[in-house]
């Protein structure tokens, strides 16, 4: 029984990896009505991450994690060769264009929203890129430690907020 849970978990994580690879580059979903302006990892009103090229789940050019982000496409990442080869080498090519989702291809030092669980992945094996933490949801901490976050940030504060752990 074990083994069977174990398969069982082990398959929705890639499912949610899988999902992470084949949402980023797809067309953006209808927004959905939030009452509550989105929280950065600072615990401040979340800004843009980009806007050329537009970025995020919602293709608003802000990290907003929306309901039916099953990536949680939180972390607002500056792209550098490495971590582009890295997500391309995961099955996720982020370099090429692609006209019919209107996704440009990124190129070093573009910023792009990525999902938690490749950034985590990226940090794992040593290729990280660099964060914007104002521009990065706060969603992303039920499963990254702001402390990993803070050590990537172009924009480090002098103080971090207290974080409870992450559920991963």
């Amino acid at each position: 029984m074990t083994g069977r849970f174990l398969r069982i978990a082990c398959l929705s994580a890639l499912s949610a990896l899988l999902m992470c690879s084949a949402v980023d580059a797809a067309q953006p979903p209808a927004p959905s009505r939030k009452d509550t302006t989105p929280l950065n990892v600072l615990n401040q009103p979340l800004q843009s991450c980009s806007k050329a090229p537009l970025t995020g789940y919602l293709r608003n050019g802000a990290c907003e994690v929306g309901d039916d982000d099953a990536g949680v496409h939180g972390v607002c990442a500056v792209m550098n060769a490495r971590f582009l080869a890295f997500t391309k080498s995961q099955g996720n090519d982020l370099t090429t264009p692609n006209p019919g989702t209107r996704f440009p291809g990124l190129k070093p030092g573009e910023h792009w929203c990525v999902c938690a669980g490749r950034w985590q992945q990226a940090l794992d094996a040593g290729v990280a890129p660099k964060v914007v933490l104002k521009a990065t949801s706060k969603q992303v901490l039920n499963s990254l430690f702001l402390d990993d976050l803070a050590r990537h940030a172009i924009d480090p504060p002098k103080r971090l907020p207290e974080q409870p752990m992450p559920s991963r």
